[in-house]
Order: structure tokens, then C-alpha cells, then sequence
């Protein structure tokens, strides 16, 4: 059965959106050839989203006339502001953005370990978090008439399907749960959602980052705490309840007890979470400094490691092709077996520990630990899912870069008969952001390219 006119107009009027939100301005004649409707029709869909004023005039095309065929239309992005809210354990970071996504203004503010022991305590980590998110808004001209359209929350925890609200999950701030209906108390005019954490990344990692080039994939999150995101055929997987990805608690060896209902320590995240990691370097002989913020410091040290085994495979490379020497193993192959979690002695090294610089080959022992680590959850999820491509994101997971990559994969090869391509995150921590902000794009738009008539 054809569609109806209006119906018609409708499909015609949103691919022309889609186009010159992901283009940029287009021409009439641009706008013909990439959807393939008639010059007529797209004269009529441009004066209508011209009049509608989703549209304007924003500038001439260099290789056309001058003249209505030269004249650059593009969506007017000043018509709705977006806000993204990235809410983490310890702090609370915010960026407001005009209706096509560019970013107008942004901030961040900690929030103490005060917040999650008191009701006083909850009530002003929450006020402090819409205060943020206020002030970034005035910054950005997005206070007043409406203008802040859409806010987009990420948030680590389970979402409840039904309702779109955070579970009240065990281990996380009960602010997290109170955050939305205070930001829709302040905002009445704004639409305000919340989705998990792990997920927004790996929408921003499907959109603009790593896996742009892949339908199906899973994205690992490697920060404070771990998680996964799964997408399968292009959507986003998840779940009955809203866990899928709750990897932290997977049972694996290594640990010293199961994880429970309530507690994911003894599960994968008691090798993987930020903690852990800032241990199994110190067993390596690689210590933090300048931080009490377990998942950066973990971050600086996998970052460093990862930094200093590169430097010393490529020394060690150029010395054996001097020497003409082909027989050493390949970069990221690893001494210990996998699962194999060998504690180092570190008054094996030369030297006072403390007066000692990391060495090379102390980072490349400290990946290669890593990487076995991460390699045995990394398993379990692909037997299942067979995504042929996992990321290694979060800022962890970012700054290991491709030498925690290639050593994951090179684990992966020998436990595995799927093969499966590791890639670390190009976006790290600031993925959550992003796919927030892409989620209140897409919902926004939804809203204002929507027909008059529906």
C-alpha cells in the first residue's frame, strides 16, 4: 500500500534533516542528488522547512552561480540547546551544545566522598550537580524561553526498561538516583532521560569513534569500576531487566571469592577495576604518584607502561635487526600463562625501589599481567557473543592504546577459535559525554523534525 501524501512529505522531510545534519549545508541540487527525489520535491520540502524554520539560507556554494541554485541551506541550530551530564562516583562533568551538536560552553566540579553518607550529604551533591549544570547553561545562552531542549544523563548502575529511572543498585551514591528529578525540577520545560554509562560510550564509540566500521561489537569499559555494552546488528543491546554488560560481576579465576547479588568484588572487577590495576602495578614495581584518585591513577600508570613498552620493544627490535636476529617473540606475546596472575618481587629489581625508574621491560611484565587479566572476561563474552571486534574503552582502556590492545587480541588468538579484533578507544573517559550528547541530539530532533500535522 503507497504511503499517503502526508505521510509522503514526512519520510521526505526527515531524510533531508538526516542528511544535512550529518553532511552539514547542503544545495537544492545536493539535496536531489543524495536523496534521488525530483527537483520539485525537494523545492517543496526546502520551502516547507524553510517556513516551518527548522532550515535557512546559511550561505553560497563556491561551485555553483550565484542564484537560488547556489544558496547553502542548513539546519538552524540555534532553535534548541542540548545538555549532557556525565555523573561519576567522584565528580560531576557537563557540556551544553546548540541542536546540531557543536559545544557552546562546558564545566566539571567534584563531589566529595561526603555525598553518599548523609542525607544532607546526598541533597548537596545533588544541588552542586544542578548548580553545574545551570551555570554551564547561562554560559552557553541555553537559560530561559525553553532553549534548553533536551538533558541527556550518563550514569553508571542499571536502568529499569520500563521506567528509563536508575535502579536503586548497591555500591552506587544514592544522589545518582535523586539527580534526574531534581535537573526536570529545575529544567520543567527540558526533557531529561538517563542511560548507563557504558552504553553511551559505546554509542559514541558506533558514531565517532573506533568502531564506526562495525555493526556488531562490544565495547569494555575499563574505569573506577568495569562494564560492558553490547551492540548487535547496529542496536544497542539491553537486556530483560537493563543489565547487559554487568561484567564486573562474572565469576573468573584469580579471585579470592564469588561475587554476590549485592557485591561484584570476587567477580571480574576484582581484576580489572581501578584498584586492582593500581595493585598489580605496584607488584611490578610501578607506583602512582601525584593522585588519590584510584581509576587516574590507574590510568597514568597503564598510560606510562604502555608508553615505555613501546620505547623499549622498538629498542629492543632495532638492536636485534643490528645484530640480525629475526628469532624474538613478537610484541605482546606474553611470559605468563593466561589466567596466570604471578605476583613480582620487587626487591628482584636493581636498586631502592624508590629511588628506581620504571624500565621497559617492568611495563611490558605489568601489560602483559594486565592483558591476562583482561583477556579472561574478554573470552567468556566473546564465546557468547562472537562481536569479532571488542574496545577497550574508559580512560584505562584508552591509555593502555594499542600495546594493551595488541597483547588482549594476541590472548584472545590462542583462547578463543573466534577471531576477534581488539581496538582501544580513541574517545577514553570522554565517550560518556559524547554519547550523551548524542542521545539528546537524536531525541531532540525526534521532537522538532517531527510533522506539524502528527
Amino acid at each position: 500500500m503507497p504511503a499517503s501524501p502526508s505521510t509522503a512529505r514526512a519520510i521526505n522531510d526527515r531524510l533531508a534533516l538526516t542528511l544535512l545534519q550529518q553532511q552539514g549545508p547542503l544545495t537544492a541540487g545536493q539535496l536531489k542528488q543524495l536523496t534521488g527525489l525530483s527537483r520539485p520535491t525537494v523545492a517543496d520540502l526546502v520551502e516547507r522547512l524553510t517556513v516551518s524554520g527548522l532550515i535557512a539560507v546559511v550561505g553560497e556554494s563556491g561551485e555553483q552561480r550565484r542564484g537560488p541554485n547556489a544558496r547553502l541551506y542548513g539546519i538552524v541550530a540555534d532553535r534548541a540547546c542540548l545538555a549532557a551530564v556525565d555523573v561519576r562516583t567522584e565528580s560531576v562533568s557537563v557540556l551544553v551544545s546548540d541542536l546540531v551538536g557543536r559545544v557552546l560552553a562546558e564545566g566539571s566540579v567534584p563531589v566529595g566522598p561526603e555525598a553518599g553518607k548523609a542525607p544532607a550529604g546526598e541533597a548537596a551533591a545533588v544541588e552542586q550537580a544542578v548548580e553545574l549544570v545551570e551555570r554551564t547553561a547561562k554560559e552557553a545562552g541555553a537559560v530561559g524561553g525553553g532553549r534548553l531542549h533536551t538533558v541527556g544523563i550518563g550514569a553508571p548502575g542499571l536502568i529499569d526498561p520500563a521506567s528509563g529511572e536508575l535502579r536503586d543498585t548497591a555500591g552506587l551514591p544514592a544522589w545518582h538516583r535523586r539527580l534526574v528529578a531534581a535537573l526536570q525540577e529545575r529544567f520543567p520545560e527540558a526533557r531529561v532521560s538517563v542511560e548507563n554509562e557504558t552504553n553511551l560510550a559505546a554509542l559514541a564509540e558506533q558514531q565517532e569513534g573506533v568502531a564506526r566500521d562495525r555493526d556488531t561489537f562490544v565495547l569494555l569499559w575499563l574505569g573506577h569500576s568495569c562494564g560492558a555494552a553490547v551492540v548487535l546488528d547496529g542496536s544497542l543491546r539491553r537486556g530483560a531487566s537493563g543489565g547487559t554488560g554487568e561484567i564486573g560481576f562474572l565469576p573468573v579465576p584469580g579471585t579470592r571469592a564469588l561475587p554476590s547479588a549485592t557485591d561484584c568484588a570476587g567477580g571480574y572487577h576484582s581484576l580489572v577495576g581501578a584498584t586492582a590495576i593500581a595493585e598489580l602495578a605496584e607488584e611490578h614495581g610501578l607506583e602512582p604518584a601525584g593522585s588519590t584518585d584510584p581509576e587516574s591513577a590507574a590510568a597514568r600508570l597503564v598510560g606510562e607502561a604502555a608508553r615505555l613498552a613501546d620505547e623499549g620493544a622498538e629498542t629492543s627490535q632495532g638492536r636485534r635487526e643490528a645484530d640480525g636476529d629475526r628469532s624474538a617473540p613478537r610484541r605482546g606475546a606474553g611470559p605468563y600463562p593466561i589466567g596466570g596472575y604471578r605476583r613480582v618481587d620487587a626487591t628482584s629489581h636493581i636498586g631502592p625501589a624508590d629511588d628506581r625508574q620504571p624500565h621497559p621491560a617492568d611495563s611490558a611484565r605489568f601489560l602483559d599481567a594486565l592483558a591476562d587479566r583482561i583477556a579472561v572476561g574478554v573470552a567468556a563474552v566473546v564465546a557468547i557473543l562472537d562481536p569479532g571486534c571488542v574496545v577497550l574503552g574508559g580512560e584505562i582502556g584508552s591509555a593502555g592504546g594499542a600495546a594493551l590492545a595488541a597483547r588482549v587480541e594476541e590472548r584472545l588468538r590462542r583462547m578463543s577459535p573466534l577471531a576477534t579484533e581488539v581496538r582501544a578507544s580513541a574517545l577514553g573517559g570522554g565517550a560518556v559525554l559524547r554519547g550523551a550528547l548524542l542521545t539528546a541530539r537524536e531525541r531532540a530532533q525526534d521532537v522538532l523534525f517531527a510533522p506539524r500535522d502528527r
